[in-house]
């Protein structure tokens, strides 16, 4: 398993801190992305969209992915993960264990059919 510095959690707290950027990750959950695409689904400049888009990128929370003259973006879901899963279990262990519990049941139900 990856491990994740202090630095480079706070690093993703920091890029998640604002909400277009936030906004930005979930539109990645469905997929890659050109930057074209992303900066088309905000009302900000695309430069405004492009220094989101390096925050993100430099803190590990998305890759890129170049082809010919066009930029796709996709979420780095496995790091996303592991820093916010780290913080929650460590503020929450409780409801982390519950959640976990409760994946591991869907997964045994969905393998026993």
């Amino acid at each position: 398993m990856e491990q994740i510095d202090p630095g480079q959690e706070a690093g993703a707290f920091r890029a998640l801190a604002d909400s277009t950027r936030r906004q930005i990750l979930e539109e990645l959950r469905a997929g890659e992305l050109s930057a074209g695409e992303i900066a088309g689904r905000f009302p900000i400049s695309g430069p405004s969209v492009s220094r989101h888009l390096g925050v993100l990128k430099t803190a590990g929370l998305i890759r890129e992915r170049r082809e010919a003259n066009r930029i796709f973006y996709s979420l780095a879901e496995e790091r996303l993960a592991l820093c916010v899963g780290r913080f929650l279990s460590a503020v929450c262990p409780d409801q982390f264990v519950v959640r976990q519990h409760a994946r591991k049941l869907r997964e045994g139900k969905g393998s026993t059919a």
